[in-house]
């Protein structure tokens, strides 16, 4: 099965994630977080350069509660900007 190209959207989102990601986690290193996570280190570091732009939801929830993001947080931060819904 071949899975559809990411839109542009998709794209900044998960930009957005990353950059959030890599905010919370601060000066601790990626080891450390995927130790506590359960999330390898690999998939972490994809996550926060947007290489991987829509990792699966337990994925973000368990990186959220290793960085002490709670789900909320991490909606506010990659949902689309108000511009983006109305184009």
């Amino acid at each position: 099965m071949v899975r559809p190209p990411l839109s542009r959207l998709e794209h900044e989102r998960g930009q957005r994630l990353g950059m959030l990601l890599r905010e919370a986690r601060g000066p601790r290193s990626m080891a450390e977080i995927a130790a506590v996570s359960g999330v390898p280190a690999e998939t972490l570091r994809k996550i926060e350069t947007g290489r991987i732009a829509t990792p699966a939801f337990f994925t973000v929830a368990a990186l959220a509660g290793a960085l002490g993001l709670a789900l909320e947080e991490v909606v506010q931060a990659c949902a689309e900007p108000p511009e983006a819904l109305s184009a």
